[in-house]
This record gives structure tokens, sequence and C-alpha cells, in this order.
């Protein structure tokens, strides 16, 4: 059976300790864990990592948390989890207004925060949690992140894969370049385009025969789409 890759956490918080024990709690339980000590480099983490959800402190030495939520609310809609010292109702309805998933005071249990995790990436992304897509003699199961032809696994990069799992999202629909490099690659790079040729002809070749490589549209000059036949 294929490797699942686990799930990616960005945790952004000032506190060392916090962090640490976000880490001891996450990793037993399967989690991949990038770590963020203030706003501007959590931003910039997510943009480039394109994680499967956050865990945000609001007290941050450069950002107020709340102004980092409504940044990542311009361009994502990843599970993020509030995790703060600040009890007030005011400010919890200040960030799940700005966009937050879920929020959990400090001090936390852990079984209480994983809970809360699998709660909201079950939410967010409710269709990968037990969805199989098949074209051809392909088969993407969302929920394992694994793709197989003829039951054999192909081995993908994590960008082909986000390329496909993307594609196939949004089967019929036209996504531009601009698109797939910001929801794969970040902001920043947005026209590198190049990127982009580059990984869509690794991916179709990965593929293989052109009865799968049909599937993946090439719209001259605008982007891609997967098409059914």
């Amino acid at each position: 059976m294929p490797a699942e890759l686990p799930l990616e956490i960005v945790i952004v918080d000032d506190e060392v300790q916090i962090r640490r024990l976000l880490r001891l709690t996450l990793e037993p339980a399967g989690y991949r864990v990038r770590e963020c000590e203030t706003g501007a480099q959590g931003l910039s983490e997510v943009a480039m990592r394109r994680p499967d959800a956050v865990i945000l402190d609001l007290s941050l030495p450069d950002l107020d948390g709340v102004e980092v939520l409504r940044r990542l609310r311009d361009w994502t809609r990843l599970p993020v989890l509030v995790l703060s010292v600040r009890r007030d109702e005011v400010d919890k309805i200040a960030a799940l207004d700005a966009g937050a998933d879920d929020y959990l005071t400090k001090p936390f249990g852990g079984g209480e925060l994983l809970a809360r995790l699998r709660a909201i990436l079950r939410r967010v992304t409710p269709a990968e949690a037990a969805q199989t897509v098949r074209f051809g003699d392909i088969e993407v199961d969302f929920s394992k992140r694994s793709v197989t032809k003829k039951g054999e696994e192909l081995h993908l990069t994590m960008k082909e894969y986000a390329l496909l799992r993307l594609l196939l999202q949004n089967r019929g629909k036209v996504l531009t370049h601009g698109q797939l490099l910001r929801e794969v690659w970040g902001l920043r790079h947005e026209q590198d385009t190049h990127y982009l040729r580059v990984h869509m002809a690794n991916l179709r070749k990965k593929i293989g025969s052109s009865a799968e490589s049909r599937f993946l549209r090439t719209e001259s000059g605008i982007g891609y789409r997967f098409l059914d036949e």
C-alpha cells in the first residue's frame, strides 16, 4: 500500500515553550510541524509551504493575530485554529469574524487540541475525507494522499500532487496560471509560469499514456483544467 503523507501544521506563536509543547503533542499524533515566532514569518511560511492547517497565537511581537488572519483570508481558506490566552468574548468574536475556524484558550489539554484540529480539518475539507477519484487507470485517494496507476504507486512530488488535487477538485473549470501558482507556490510566484509548465509536463509524464494525459487539458494562454470524458 502506498505510504500516506503526514498532514503538515504551521505553528505561529512567539513562546518557545508553547511551540515545544505543541510539537510534542502533534508529532506523536502523526502530524508534521513547522514553527514560526512572528506573524510575518508565519504568513511567509504558509504562502511557501501550503500546509494543511495553522495554529495561530493572537499576541505576536510584530502583528496582531487577527491581522494575520485577515491577511490569510485574502487568499486562502486553509483551516486556522486560534490558540490564545485571551479569554474575553470580544477577542473570540474578533478572531472568528476574521476567519478563524475554532478558538482554544491557553492553558489547553493535548487531547482537546487534537480533537479540535481533527474537527476543523474534516469541516473545511469534507470532500477529501473519504473521496477517491478515478480516471483511466489512475486512482487518487485524497484521504491517503496517494496516487496509483493500475494499483502501483506513482511517486509524485508535493507540487505535482497539489496541482493534480486542485485540478480534480475543480473538474471542468479552467484554473488560470495565476490561480494555480498562487495556490501551490504562494503569492510571490504568481508570475512564475515556467514553474507551472515544468511541473505540469512532469505530472503528465508520470501519469503516462495519452489515455490518462488527455484529461489534463491545456487552455492556451490561460491555464489548465481537468475534463472528464
